[in-house]
């Protein structure tokens, strides 16, 4: 018996022997304030969340379009898998959501010049956030010289941005119109009349962004802007945004036209730069050219030829 144990054995007889039971630490009050506001904070986000994915669901359209209808109107839908377009939306999409940190952002579409495809892109890079289930975004057509998202209604009138800003009485959920895609709402630019310069550099059209932001946390705005080289009001629409996207039309524009674009907007914002209508080249079938290459080659020149958006930056 070694002599710890005989120590514990003669204590045990005499009665000396006391078993302690460890006493629990503490607890300081600011310990139990910061656990109680980081509980408080994870009960709040999951609450937001679950509201967020209630009126996600509450989104579900009535009417949607058919893959037709949406092809008439060149817009993607999941369904066209890995096709070229929708990828390059897609990391388009991805590229802004890493720049946002996962926040939620409003994203500016200009072109260099006029028909350079900026609707299409804007349009287009909402339906990308739309494809994602968590997600909404919304589209305001602040082209109001030439707008062009309300051909997405059809026939009719709807009230939309010019309506909103000159009438006081209006609210922001009278010009929000679903358009037949999951999850995607647009605001058009309204009816036509004459447009004062003071439109986008008014406090109602700052609020009007910011509220329509904070509306729903998932949510992704896009405003669909005028050409940079035809309208000063794209330089006023820029302060008021997170990120700039730039279309370039393949071929119609100069570098000088490119580079002063690109200038004018701040290098924080600027997330990239598209190339649209770019001719794809041909898709050769190497088989039929091992067999027979000047059929093939008669085959590949008498198709139609094959253009696409390329994001560069």
């Amino acid at each position: 018996m070694s002599k710890i144990e005989k120590a514990l054995n003669k204590a045990r007889t005499t009665g000396s022997l006391r078993i302690v039971s460890p006493q629990p630490q503490p607890v300081s009050r600011e310990k139990v304030s910061d656990d109680a506001s980081t509980a408080s904070h994870v009960t709040a986000l999951i609450e937001q969340r679950a509201s967020s994915s209630e009126a996600i669901a509450r989104m579900e359209e009535k009417a949607p379009l058919s893959k037709q209808a949406l092809s008439h109107n060149r817009v993607i839908y999941p369904e066209l898998g890995d096709n070229a377009t929708v990828r390059a939306f897609r990391e388009i999409r991805t590229k802004i959501i890493q720049k946002a940190q996962g926040r939620n952002c409003v994203i500016m579409v200009t072109s260099v010049s006029s028909g350079g495809g900026s609707s299409f892109v804007s349009l287009n890079l909402g339906v990308a956030f739309a494809f994602d289930a968590g997600k909404t975004s919304l589209l305001v057509d602040c082209n109001l010289k030439n707008p062009s998202l309300h051909r997405l209604f059809g026939q009719g009138s709807f009230r939309g941005l010019t309506d909103y800003m000159e009438n006081s009485e209006m609210d922001i959920a009278d010009i929000i119109h679903p358009v037949g895609i999951e999850r995607l709402r647009v605001i058009p630019s309204g009816g036509k009349r004459e447009i004062p310069a003071e439109y986008f550099t008014s406090l109602k059209m700052k609020q009007l962004l910011e509220n329509i932001r904070q509306r729903y946390r998932e949510r992704y705005v896009l405003i669909d802007a005028p050409p940079m080289t035809e309208s000063a009001d794209t330089q006023i629409l820029a302060e008021l945004c997170d990120f700039v996207v730039l279309v370039v039309p393949y071929g119609r524009v100069t570098d000088a036209q490119i580079n002063t674009c690109i200038k004018a907007i701040d290098d924080k914002k600027l997330v990239g730069v598209v190339f649209n209508d770019e001719p794809a080249l041909p898709d050769f079938r190497w088989l039929d050219m091992l067999k027979n290459p000047f059929a093939a080659i008669r085959e590949v020149i008498s198709r139609p030829v094959n253009h696409r958006n390329k994001k560069v930056k």
